[in-house]
């Protein structure tokens, strides 16, 4: 009989796993305070932090903008390189939510050495390496610090022509939203670490989570679409509030088409949640009017948080066919209408 100690999972070694580690919305806002006030705001700084978008742009020249953008976290599966692929493809998305091609990334890496075996950790690099490869980025060099928790993720720089960035505060009312991926993946979470994650819902977890944005930059070709963010850690309503809030307008959503991965939703219907659908909804909770009787798990599947969630669009109404068109060629075929925008402030109506 061997004496070998089999590894931890990685999932057991931290509090929470993927987005849902992010920062509680209003901890957040009070420790970042009014980002608008700064001593120094330099005119090639197209894009900072003040309106919570994606990535800062820093304009080179007329027809150079660099996107910089920065996300790890957490295991949110126990296999290391499918941990490496959802972290890399989750940073990533930020510059492809922002309309540009990523150029090359920095790895970011914080693990508990002498807990986790060192090939294990290797994989975790390599999986994130074939991500990033994949999307021509390749990781360049990075950091790595030994710490109790594990966690992983990127540096992103990209590249993109001034005039082609979508910030999330250019919606405007009258436009049409459509979501490019389903919600559901914060429960998926759940689900897997109670044990009640069945091996055909795991791989929709890794097929979704691991599915690049790659749409991105082919929607700020387009004229009609008007503003741009991805949805994660904060919900689909939190990261809606963002753009209502930095657009100076309002949303209407219509909850009977929002796509939902199926498994997620008979979870979410027996209770099965993560503790940031709660977090979300308390920092949103003022802003958004729901419909008498909601079930509860249908407001935790509006801020479930989506780790390497779908790009959320803004489009003119003329523009949707495109829009869902550029989705379908990159292979994000379940993208779909889930609402409108509309005048007023900040507020959200789901209908």
């Amino acid at each position: 009989m061997s004496d070998e100690i089999s590894p931890p999972r990685l999932t057991s070694l931290a509090r929470g796993g993927g987005c849902g580690c992010k920062l509680d919305p209003a901890v957040l806002d009070g420790l970042l305070g009014t980002s608008g006030a700064k001593a120094l705001v330099p005119a090639n700084l197209l894009v900072d932090a003040s309106t919570r978008d994606d990535a800062a742009v820093w304009v080179i020249d007329g027809k150079s903008a660099l996107v910089a953008t920065t996300d790890f976290f957490a295991p949110v599966v126990d296999d290391p390189y499918e941990f490496g692929r959802i972290a890399a493809t989750n940073a990533l998305s930020d510059v492809y939510a922002m309309g540009a091609k990523p150029i090359f990334c920095l790895a970011l890496l914080g693990m508990p050495v002498d807990v986790i075996p060192a090939d294990q950790i290797r994989r975790i690099l390599e999986g994130g390496q074939s991500v990033a490869e994949t999307a021509g980025a390749p990781i360049a060099g990075g950091h790595s610090i030994d710490c109790a928790e594990p966690f992983y993720g990127l540096v992103a720089l990209g590249l993109t022509a001034p005039e082609k960035i979508r910030t999330n505060a250019m919606a405007k009312p009258g436009d049409i939203l459509v979501l490019g991926k389903p919600l559901g993946i914060g429960v998926y979470s759940a689900a897997m670490k109670r044990g009640l994650l069945s091996d055909s819902d795991y791989k929709e977890m890794v097929d979704s989570t691991t599915r690049l944005n790659t749409p991105g930059p082919d929607l700020a070709e387009l004229d009609s679409v008007h503003a741009l963010t991805d949805v994660t850690g904060f919900g689909l309503l939190g990261h809606l509030k963002e753009v209502c809030a930095a657009s100076g307008v309002a949303a209407r959503i219509d909850r009977t088409a929002l796509p939902v991965f199926p498994g997620a939703r008979t979870l979410a219907e027996k209770g099965v949640k993560t503790g940031a659908s709660g977090r979300n909804w308390k920092a949103v909770s003022g802003f958004v009017e729901l419909p008498d009787g909601l079930p509860d798990f249908e407001r935790d599947l509006l801020t479930d948080p989506q780790t390497s969630g779908g790009l959320l669009v803004s489009v003119a109404p003329d523009g949707v066919e495109a829009v869902l068109d550029v989705f379908r060629r990159h292979g994000h075929g379940d993208a779909c209408v889930i609402g409108e925008v509309v005048e007023g402030k900040s507020e959200i109506r789901v209908e």
